[in-house]
């Protein structure tokens, strides 16, 4: 295959699993409604003589077996997640074709459109492998819903064309430092997700306790709070160690080696810091002063929004960057001729990282 031939198909599996994880989608929003619905309800017609007068209310068909409906909602949430892993092997050829579409061959993390097709694509893989022995089941419409939006934003406003890399970013720390960056990413992210449920199920607990509302639905189905509050924990020291030795150790080593500098004081390598202070505050606050619950899931979501504005805001808003990317806009070019553009054009010798 030509390098034409295999960007045109990174670009169509981009879209296909676009579509895919949009069908995973609906199922699991199916799922959510068929867990909101009573196991057997009634459903009135009313018979009358057009006046109002003798207007009476009849059952149109039997209640709906609790078991019938556990079926069901068992049945989505395994389509779903079929769906989910034959997404994740879409995107996967999409990752690839994008590293065949370069001369010469290359990893698929160039600039920041394959960055973020990247971690998309291990925030999924993960969801997939973890599932089962963590009991992920109750994620897969958060994980389905913010993939596809990532994906989304990537193709409309962060692709790119297929380019060589250039000669700083042509070295092994390429693949040991971002590949151990974008793992830690993903990871971050799942964590992120189990402390944003378990703010959201322990609101849900306390109007329940007052009475407000009963606890029911998919919320009732989430793991209760202190199983929560345990994978969100191992999750962030899985991952922390992971991002230490992507910001801490690869990234100054590759800084030295193309830069003859290990520190630069970049906004990039300051925010990378930032948010490495942050979950080092996070697991060391657990460890001594025992936050358990709310507190560390909100500090956990602290760094989970360090950790995107490291990545989003550095690389697109910042202007002194070394990191930094030019935004070019079309705003003469007639509406016939106006196509999707290409918003990030990095600079020579750099990648998102910071290598």
């Amino acid at each position: 295959m030509s390098n034409t031939a295999w960007e045109t198909l990174s670009n169509q599996a981009v879209a296909m699993a676009g579509l895919v994880y949009f069908i995973a989608l609906l199922v699991h929003l199916a799922e959510w409604a068929a867990l909101r619905q009573p196991a057997g309800e009634l459903v009135a017609a009313g018979v009358g003589d057009g006046s109002g007068k003798g207007l009476e209310t009849v059952a149109s068909q039997p209640p709906r077996p609790a078991s019938e409906t556990g079926e069901r909602i068992a049945f989505l949430g395994r389509l779903g997640f079929l769906l989910t892993i034959v997404a994740c092997a879409v995107h996967f050829v999409a990752l690839l074709g994008r590293g065949m579409a370069a001369d010469p061959n290359r990893v698929p993390w160039g600039n920041m459109y394959e960055f973020t097709v990247s971690g998309t694509f291990v925030v999924t893989l993960l969801y997939v492998v973890l599932h089962k022995r963590f009991g992920l089941g109750w994620m897969g419409p958060i994980v389905v819903g913010f993939v596809l939006t990532v994906l989304m934003v990537a193709v409309i406003w962060l692709h790119d064309e297929v380019a060589p890399l250039t000669e700083a970013l042509n070295s092994p720390w390429l693949v040991i430092h971002v590949v151990s960056a974008v793992i830690a990413t993903g990871t971050f992210t799942l964590g992120g997700i189990a402390s944003l449920m378990y703010l959201v199920r322990m609101r849900a607990e306390r109007r329940a306790a007052a009475g407000e509302r009963e606890l029911s639905g998919w919320i009732a189905r989430t793991p209760d709070l202190p199983a929560l509050d345990r994978l969100a924990y191992r999750v962030h020291a899985f991952a922390f160690p992971v991002w230490t030795f992507a910001v801490l150790i690869t990234g100054p080593i590759w800084a030295h080696e193309a830069w003859s500098r290990y520190w630069n004081w970049d906004p990039k390598e300051v925010w990378a810091f930032i948010t490495w202070v942050v979950y080092a505050g996070y697991l060391h606050a657990r460890a001594t002063a025992g936050w358990k619950g709310r507190k560390a899931a909100q500090l956990a979501l602290v760094g989970v929004a360090t950790l995107w504005f490291n990545f989003i805001g550095i690389n697109y808003f910042s202007t002194t960057s070394q990191h930094s990317y030019a935004v070019e806009q079309f705003i003469d070019a007639p509406p016939a001729a106006v196509q999707l553009p290409n918003l990030l054009l990095s600079e020579p010798g750099h990648d998102e990282f910071g290598s």
